[in-house]
């Protein structure tokens, strides 16, 4: 299985990682080994969060480690008219009877808060690829569909503005 990312998503995830490495890793360390030296580590508070501090970053080297060598880069261009990756897209939801704004993105920058949807979330699917004017029927599970109407698509660019997601 691979992750479909681009070109920004593997240098800012090497970035991270380069950071975790070289920066965190070593002031991780030097944290537990000072807080070893209090004393007792059955009662000792200090050590457990700094061993609990090291752990979440070994886990997320990991995780960013995986996701670099198992990632396949996608192209990022679609057609002048239709929805495509880092679009925004202005759509009228039928099912909320409300007018929204969304941005179509990969999985890694996603944040539904922000209107950031992902390409591969029902409603991401469902737009890519359509034009101004078109009706689109989002499945959001087996019983729940609703429509989104296209309304207007400002092409954006993948321009590393947009943060990835800590997990």
């Amino acid at each position: 299985m691979y992750d479909e990312l681009t070109e920004v998503d593997i240098q800012k995830m090497q970035e991270e990682l380069n950071h975790r490495i070289q920066v965190l890793r070593p002031q991780l360390i030097e944290e537990v080994q000072t807080a070893r030296a209090f004393g007792d580590l059955s009662e000792n508070f200090e050590y457990r969060c700094a061993k609990q501090a090291k752990n979440r970053n070994e886990s997320r080297i990991r995780y960013l480690e995986g996701m670099i060598r198992t990632a396949k880069v996608i192209d990022t261009r679609s057609g002048a008219n239709s929805v495509g990756l880092f679009d925004w897209v202005t759509v009228y939801n039928e099912l909320a009877k409300k007018e929204m704004v969304l941005r179509v993105v990969t999985t890694l920058r996603q944040d539904a808060l922000k209107g950031l949807i992902s390409k591969e979330s029902p409603a991401g699917k469902a737009l890519l690829g359509h034009s101004v004017g078109d009706r689109v029927q989002v499945e959001a599970g087996p019983t729940t569909k609703y429509f989104l109407e296209i309304r207007a698509i400002k092409k954006g660019k993948d321009d590393a503005s947009l943060d990835i997601s800590s997990y």
